[in-house]
């Protein structure tokens, strides 16, 4: 049987090696990993509206600059977005996700919440282990990324902290 420890070494070597998808099989354990990568991602565009209102751009250079000055104001918009925060916990293993240490108890922490580097944020189980999961940063919580009872990943962010 695998330890927590050793799990952990293998999605580390492999995330840092050229290796997509990796299987480990015992008769006691079966370990499966799949990275994702940037080629097999999932590209979701917008849908075209047209607007009879909207006047169309005469020749295909209206068009481009159209486009042009309209990319720069996404940029800012995702650039504030990183703003609001200063550090992300993420998730050191594949597994679910717990908010709280059982379900009649209230949250670990949630938007608003002081933490502290010792503090306990979530916990995340990986093969029947709990393991709790602590901030290592000072700062406050601004968002939480990942519902209760979720599947994350390794490096999977969880909350977003400002410092």
């Amino acid at each position: 049987m695998l330890t927590v420890k050793e799990i952990q070494e293998l999605i580390q070597l492999i995330d840092h090696s050229s290796i997509d998808e990796f299987t480990f099989e015992t008769n006691e354990a079966k370990v499966s990993l799949k990275k994702n990568s940037p080629a097999t991602q999932t590209v979701v565009s917008e849908p075209v509206v047209h607007n009879v209102a909207t006047p169309q751009p005469a020749s295909p250079t209206q068009a481009v600059e159209q486009t042009a000055t309209q990319q720069p104001a996404k940029n800012e918009a995702s650039e504030q977005e990183q703003v609001a925060y200063d550090y992300e916990i993420v998730s050191p293993m594949v597994g679910t996700f717990y908010s709280s240490p059982n379900p009649e108890s209230d949250v670990f922490v949630k938007k608003g919440d002081k933490v502290t580097s010792d503090t306990v944020v979530c916990i995340v189980e990986a093969m029947k282990l709990f393991n709790e999961i602590e901030a290592d940063v000072e700062g406050e919580i601004v968002e939480v990324l990942v519902g209760n009872g979720e599947l994350v990943e390794y490096g999977q962010p969880l909350f977003r902290v400002k410092a």
